[in-house]
């Protein structure tokens, strides 16, 4: 069972819309008044959150030219010491009260991601409403007590690990005094490769943990965080620029706002489809049952004359009696004469009685047998007659109903 857990009063889980977060980062380039234009923008584009990173340079890392601090390996940063791209990347301390009281003006929680001690009792200072440990810092348990022993609602990102990784990082802060706790699917590479999201891991690691799991996205685009969705994913999270044209250590692979906008209302769509269990014809699809398939008179007809493949068939729309019954009338004789194009009905399918009354004049064969019950049918009443009839090719033993109004139904 899924454990509850609210932001700001806020219920996050199933059952409840998806939560989407707009991932600042260094998306601000170091300019307060493009912050600002971020949270505003982030509020047209339908986000319900701000994320933002607290942390100094001097908090992540040392400076250091060895080959140890320097970034590699195929990324975006390659060639840069980690000093020099988190000096660029960070967001100054100062501004982040005032973007938490514009975010809180404008409806939208804003809660951050703290990199060491000092910054969760920043952060506390400010009263964000919950935490974020990132993928990286998952490893870093003092630091996930030291969040857990807040009482605020967690939210831990899992890139690059394992799942016993995750299970001691749950633990930890369920020991530390968390009761509210959240994970996010997420792969940690800059941009990530969607064929390496596994996304259905979501479904598992909601069961392992019994905890409500999202996803923190770095894929291009939007259909991997409406896939996650769709897939049961509580929290969605991504990084967010005014344009990618502008250069920053994060917004190539950041959404702007149309883009960002566009994936909310996917993500909103997606929750209604979703929907529940269900075998019912809906009310909006009611109107199309009469395009089904039913039984049709498809060749002028005589009274007297013999049901065959060449004069009734199972064709669209669906006016006449159910496709079932085709077997069932194939050799059996019309009651009347029956233009091409009728709906077929069970009045036109000739039983005993009327076999009594056209004998003679029609050459019918004589009935041998003639049984009648009565009963009901979804709340109708009704009447069966099974019939006995010797023909040229032996005999044929048939069913009609008839509704209690005399009428007869299929």
């Amino acid at each position: 069972m899924t454990s509850q857990f609210e932001v700001s009063g806020r219920r996050i889980g199933p059952g409840s819309p998806v939560y989407v977060v707009a991932e600042l980062s260094a998306n601000h380039n170091q300019d307060l008044d493009e912050a600002v234009r971020l949270v505003h923008a982030a509020k047209q584009a339908c986000a319900d959150a701000v994320k933002l990173q607290t942390y100094t340079a001097d908090t992540l890392t040392i400076r250091s030219d060895r080959e140890y601090f320097r970034v590699g390996g195929g990324t975006l940063w390659d060639g840069r010491t980690l000093y020099d791209l988190y000096q660029e990347a960070f967001t100054p301390w100062d501004w982040q009260p005032k973007l938490k009281e514009i975010a809180n003006e404008l409806g939208m929680d804003l809660f951050s991601t703290p990199f060491d001690p000092t910054a969760v009792d920043f952060l506390e200072t400010i009263d964000v409403p919950a935490y974020k440990i990132a993928s990286f810092e998952i490893v870093d348990l003092p630091l996930i007590r030291r969040v857990a022993r807040t009482g605020k609602p967690l939210i831990i990102s899992t890139g690059m690990a394992t799942l016993a990784e995750i299970d001691e990082a749950v633990t930890t802060a369920r020991e530390a005094g968390a009761s509210q706790i959240a994970l996010l699917k997420c792969n940690s590479a800059y941009p990530a490769p969607p064929d390496e999201m596994n996304l259905r891991t979501i479904p598992h690691m909601s069961e392992a943990f019994g905890v409500p799991v999202g996803l923190s996205d770095h894929t291009l685009g939007i259909p991997v965080p409406v896939a996650a969705v769709a897939l049961g994913a509580c929290i969605v999270e991504k990084h967010f620029t005014l344009s990618r044209a502008v250069p920053g250590p994060d917004s190539a692979f950041s959404l702007e706002p149309d883009e960002f906008q566009a994936m909310v209302e996917a993500i909103r769509t997606t929750e209604l489809a979703l929907g529940q269990v269900s075998y019912e014809v809906t009310e909006a699809e009611m109107s199309s049952r009469v395009f089904r398939r039913s039984l049709f008179v498809t060749r002028d007809m005589k009274a007297g004359e013999q049901f065959t493949h060449e004069n009734v068939r199972s064709i669209r729309p669906g006016h006449g009696l159910q496709t079932r019954h085709l077997e069932a009338i194939l050799g059996r004789r019309a009651t009347e004469d029956i233009p091409r194009g009728t709906p077929l009905a069970w009045t036109h399918v000739l039983g005993d009685v009327e076999a009594g009354r056209l004998r003679h004049t029609h050459g019918l064969p004589s009935a041998v047998s003639l049984s009648c019950a009565g009963g009901s049918e979804s709340g109708v009443a009704f009447h069966s007659w099974r019939t006995r009839a010797s023909t040229a090719s032996g005999e044929v033993d048939t069913e009609q109903q008839t509704a209690g109004d005399g009428h007869p139904s299929g």
